[in-house]
């Protein structure tokens, strides 16, 4: 016998409210990633003969890199989140569950930084 009533008992063991957010930027990046696929492909197929000196004056332009760089990390974090969901989905064992979400992390965010500084070395000339 409990004196708690029984919303006192349920509190705290619902959703965590997280959630929702995940969805939407899931959602969002995956929106995001149609027009910037097109103009990926688009791009890349114009380049497709191009030398080294002429894809780095193609990247220099304030507009072509901006879009890359934006392709890159809008990939990056739609392929994080998709990861994190399956990891939290179907891996059981909490610590491997929590090891894998962290090193899912560390791996899309050192890819974020790896590429934003190749795009800024070859747009700037770094």
């Amino acid at each position: 016998m409990s004196l708690r009533s029984p919303l006192g008992r349920v509190r705290g063991l619902g959703s965590a409210n997280e959630g929702v957010g995940h969805f939407v930027a899931q959602r969002l990046t995956g929106l995001l990633l149609i027009p910037l696929g097109f103009w990926f492909a688009c791009s890349v197929i114009g380049l497709t003969h191009a030398d080294f000196a002429q894809v780095k004056g193609w990247m220099g332009r304030p507009g072509n890199a901006a879009l890359l760089l934006l392709t890159m990390l809008a990939t990056v974090h739609h392929g994080q989140l998709g990861v994190q969901v399956v990891i939290e989905d179907y891996v059981h064992c909490e610590c491997k569950k929590v090891a894998s979400l962290i090193a899912t992390k560390l791996i899309a965010a050192f890819l974020a930084v790896f590429m934003t500084v190749s795009v800024l070395k070859v747009a700037v000339g770094v």
